[in-house]
């Protein structure tokens, strides 16, 4: 059995399910109902994030490490609870994706040393495994921040200690845990001001709470997969490189914009496009809707049909997604990436790209593997490993250039054979100021720390497009500006890319530093980059200011100053 019963549809299953004990097989359908509860509600948590920039979306990343920990299970027909555990929190350890995705593998593991050895799940067991598994991961976290993810499990091990006096019933000690989420989430602002700032709760402890709450639905016979209309604002509505691969039955992309006749019925609106189609979106601004939808050539014309029968269009965009998965396979044949070789017992560099311009610098520099990676798309443990597993050394250097990339990094450090070290680079400079450090034939612990400390060396400036309205640090952003980080902290929204550029380098300092290099993303024109360029030569006259082609997504600008 690959997936459980539905409880909705199946007569007297809460009776027999609360009569059954949890042994390892009761746990899956437990696993399965968290991860479809919270695939159901995970564009929510994504609309949690604090921070207005693309980033790797902590729902999406909680599903994806979720995804992978039921995979390793899903096929098992393990009935011992342990052992069905451990198979769990080592998917989810491989499959971790973000800080977020980190947690909760850690979470899994130590839910699983609690139910090491154990057959079934009992009440009392049941409690101690929230308890192990809120101390294994604030371990694994250097800094532990209250108002997040930990404090909320920490709060429900608490609550489901003191359950023990009044119930053994691992049911009741389940629901105790989800109310006490529910309540520890609503708590989160209160602990964390950027959080009251933004007006939201943690979206990492919501996650963990739809993660609970499924598992607490399912024993209750309630649905688990019933579709809520996901409506964002037309300006967050991002369908560029969205695809990776094509699914069957998605061969082509329609998007179309709408001015409805009369008030728009969401949840019927979705129902009736999801007999058409897959990957559908809905986005809003001042009435006028815009939807996207993934459909089969048969179906092409479908969405706009039905669309037309409910209100005025004003605009439609079709994509053929084959055709443009053939480009990009062919863009990404024609520029292979040349990567160093590595001798036996050399220091090998693994590096994190978001763009194959920046990855073939990476490479020039010196790297011997290249992840795929940064804003938006955070790559798991599993991958950052695989990068490095059949390299001929033993001496690995890992550098994540990404703050949301870092504990997969680590995490994949720790589970080789390999001696492995992580640089803590947040940024892409950040990075390549690290590798230039490179001595291959180093001594490993010199060159380790070498790199670690030309971090300093570098400033690194961010421009993209806000997500989403707020204020932060005392900058007003309204959704669809551009915002400028120096070294990750925001300092600008603007509605201007030449003044974001200049204003950055401004407050950098540039003017104390030689060099300024200009890496420009996929989404800018390269007439636009030269006359930015041409400015800032202007600016600074006597600098070097250097235009390379990054090639990421969503940032139009990654500038570094050394």
């Amino acid at each position: 059995m690959t997936t459980p019963p539905q409880p909705q549809e199946t007569p007297g299953f809460v009776e027999k399910l609360r009569q059954e004990p949890i042994d390892g097989l009761a746990f899956k359908n437990l696993a399965f109902a968290a991860l479809t509860w919270l695939r159901t509600n995970h564009e929510l948590v994504n609309a949690l994030n604090v921070f207005p920039v693309p980033d790797g979306d902590t729902g999406t990343n909680m599903v994806l490490t979720m995804q992978s920990a039921y995979d390793e299970i899903k096929n098992s027909p393990e009935r011992s609870i342990g052992k069905i555990a451990n198979a769990l929190a080592q998917g989810a350890l491989m499959g971790a994706r973000g800080n977020s995705g980190v947690i909760l593998s850690q979470l899994w593991r130590g839910v699983a040393r609690a139910l090491d050895g154990k057959d079934l799940l009992d009440g009392e067991t049941f409690s101690r495994a929230f308890s192990v598994a809120r101390d294994t991961a604030y371990k694994g976290v250097v800094r532990p921040v209250e108002g997040t993810i930990l404090t909320v499990a920490k709060d429900v091990a608490s609550a489901t200690e003191k359950a023990l006096d009044i119930t053994q019933d691992p049911y009741d000690i389940l629901e105790i845990a989800v109310e006490e989420a529910s309540a520890s989430v609503e708590r989160t602002p209160d602990l964390l001001d950027v959080l009251k700032e933004a007006g939201v709760v943690d979206s990492g402890g919501k996650g963990f709470f739809f993660l609970l709450d499924g598992m607490l639905r399912f024993s209750k016979g309630m649905p688990l997969d019933t579709a809520v209309a996901s409506v964002k604002s037309l300006s967050a509505l991002n369908f560029d490189n969205a695809m990776e691969t094509v699914e069957e039955g998605q061969d082509y992309e329609i998007v179309v914009d709408f001015r409805p006749h009369e008030p728009l019925v969401l949840e019927q609106f979705y129902s009736d496009l999801e007999e058409m189609g897959t990957s559908i979106q809905i986005g809003e601004g001042e009435g006028m809707y815009r939807m996207h939808i993934h459909v089969p050539t048969e179906k092409r014309y479908e969405p706009i049909d039905y669309t037309m029968s409910i209100g005025t269009i004003t605009k439609v965009h079709i994509e053929n997604l084959l055709a443009q998965m053939e480009d990009i396979e062919k863009s990404s044949k024609a520029q292979p990436i040349k990567l160093s070789p590595v001798e036996p017992g050399q220091i090998a560099v693994v590096t994190v790209a978001p763009g194959p311009g920046i990855a073939n610098v990476f490479a020039s520099l010196g790297a011997a593997a290249i992840v795929e990676g940064g804003q938006t798309m955070n790559p798991s443990t599993q991958e950052i490993l695989q990068t490095f597993e059949n390299l001929p050394t033993d001496r690995i250097i890992i550098l994540p250039n990404n703050k949301n990339i870092f504990m997969a990094a680590k995490a994949a450090s720790e589970v080789t054979v390999k001696q492995a070290a992580v640089i803590p680079s947040r940024t892409v400079p950040q990075g390549l100021s690290a590798l230039l450090r490179l001595i291959p034939n180093g001594d490993f612990e010199a060159v380790v720390a070498d790199m670690e400390s030309a971090l300093g060396d570098v400033e690194t400036g961010e421009i993209t497009i806000a997500t989403r309205t707020v204020e932060i640090d005392g900058i007003n952003v309204h959704e669809g500006e551009i915002i400028v980080l120096h070294n990750g902290k925001l300092i600008l929204s603007t509605d201007n890319l030449t003044t974001a550029c200049l204003t950055f380098l401004e407050r950098a300092n540039a003017d104390e530093y030689e060099l300024i290099t200009l890496f420009y993303g996929a989404d800018i024109q390269k007439t636009e980059v030269n006359q930015i360029a041409d400015k800032i030569r202007g600016a600074y006259a006597d600098h070097e200011v250097e235009v390379q082609n990054g090639g990421q997504p969503h940032y139009q600008f990654i500038i570094s100053i050394e």
